[in-house]
């Protein structure tokens, strides 16, 4: 009890299931992004289009994606040399500070790991595409209410797009040679922090939820 130290086997088992978690996430969030914009620009057409066979496909289809891309990045790292200091610079074992201790050339590694950013990124073209077709559907609706409501729809999924996307591009669309201990905070925000507030942000287009975050202010301000 109270060792920070983790055998190698561990070490690559939790960065495997990190890599795999965080990829099917990105492409969870994406098939999200493409089920909003079905649902505002073709409404008669949604149960068709987004059928349960569907739906079971695009969960199964970002699984199956996720730890495809997990994968090689493991069998790569398990490769390599490991001499002198084994601190890892963050709380968990990820890539970029296994790659920054071994003592092993790790240029493929290096291009692996900007390969696996591109696959983790690409949904967000996706979600961008989904948008535009969201926005431009409703900026054809004649009434405010409508308008507000197909926002209010998609608030949630963005806010939570934003936060994921934004500190993951904070963390890897840098030189591997800038990590240090202090990266543990941003990582932080992706690993712990977006998934924590993940719920809090969708349960707020809930009635019941608004209602009760209004007495709550409202006791606070009296």
């Amino acid at each position: 009890l109270g060792s920070k130290a983790i055998s190698f086997g561990a070490c690559l088992t939790q960065m495997n299931f990190m890599i795999a978690f965080a990829n099917t996430d990105s492409y969870i969030l994406a098939v999200m992004a493409y089920d909003r914009a079905v649902a505002i620009s073709c409404p008669l057409h949604y149960t068709t289009i987004i059928s349960p066979r569907c739906c079971v496909l695009f969960v199964a289809g970002s699984w199956v994606i996720g730890i495809a891309n997990s994968l090689p990045h493991t069998l790569f790292t398990a490769n390599l040399s490991f001499c002198g200091n084994h601190e890892v610079a963050n709380f968990y074992c990820d890539i970029s500070s296994l790659l920054k201790l071994s003592c092993s050339d790790i240029n493929l590694n290096v291009k692996m790991m900007y390969v696996g950013v591109g696959f983790f990124c690409a949904p967000l073209i996706g979600i961008i595409i989904s948008y535009i077709q969201v926005f431009a559907t409703v900026l054809r609706v004649p009434s405010t209410k409508g308008m507000l409501k197909a926002f209010s729809t998609c608030g949630s999924h963005l806010t939570v797009v934003s936060l994921y996307y934004g500190t993951v591009m904070g963390m890897y669309f840098r030189p591997l040679t800038s990590y240090s201990l202090k990266d543990g905070v941003i990582t932080a925000m992706y690993t712990a922090v977006t998934p924590l507030l993940n719920p809090f942000i969708y349960s707020l287009r809930n009635r019941d939820m608004k209602a009760a975050l209004r007495k709550l202010f409202s006791k606070n301000i009296s």
